[in-house]
């Protein structure tokens, strides 16, 4: 394994928490459908939205279109804060860590698959976002996780070598394609398995990081 320079997460499920379940009931208010039929377009043009040839506005247009609701512009703004508040329960844990890592002179930054709304409504939420050194938000690039292009693009921004970058994601497919790239990787379920598995790939001194620390 090559040293590592730069620590990659990814946002979804890693620096934030499962989705706040309050937050998916009220967009399901403000649309008028239960929960099968939300769900189910709320996913179905989330990458167009993620990849950035939707916009915030123009995905939730297209969502209550289909679902044959009117939407006021009243609406429209409930429905872009609800979607901001689904996404933004922190997980501190890795939010502490980054920070450490951080502090002690290790590169960090974030790779998400996420929309212009949800960037802007992260940003506003969590100042601590503007202390990794570089972010790779898909809407910016017109590609997205597991294209292999968007983990080139990581890299670079953080001025290292794939291989030299340790990249955390939530999602199987995700972390396949950054090993393709290069990266080391763990994937992040809980974080004592998260722990584990650093441990297991002889990482375990970046669990407690210290100035000029490499792996």
């Amino acid at each position: 394994m090559s040293k590592i320079e730069a620590v990659l997460f990814d946002y979804g499920m890693v620096l934030s928490g499962p989705p706040d379940p309050t937050a998916r009931a009220e967009m399901m208010r403000v649309l008028g459908v239960d929960e099968t039929s939300f769900r189910d377009m709320y996913w179905k043009h989330r990458d167009a939205y993620d990849r950035g040839t939707l916009s915030g506005i123009a995905y939730w247009q297209k969502v209550a279109d289909e679902l044959h609701r009117p939407l006021s512009a009243n609406s429209l703004n409930e429905l872009l804060e609800a979607d901001n508040a689904l996404w933004t329960q922190p997980n501190q844990p890795m939010i502490e860590w980054a920070a450490a890592l951080q502090r002690a002179g290790i590169k960090t930054g974030v790779l998400s698959n996420i929309g212009d709304a949800m960037e802007a409504g992260i940003r506003a939420r969590f100042p601590w976002l503007e202390e990794f050194a570089h972010h790779t938000f898909s809407h910016r690039l017109g590609i997205a996780k597991p294209d292999l292009a968007i983990y080139q693009h990581a890299a670079e921004g953080l001025g290292v070598p794939a291989n030299a970058v340790l990249f955390i994601d939530d999602r199987e497919e995700n972390i396949a394609a950054a090993r393709e790239a290069g990266m080391t990787t763990v994937q992040y379920s809980t974080h004592e398995r998260f722990v584990e598995q650093m441990q297991q790939l002889g990482l375990g001194n970046l669990l407690s990081p210290s100035p000029n620390l490499t792996a």
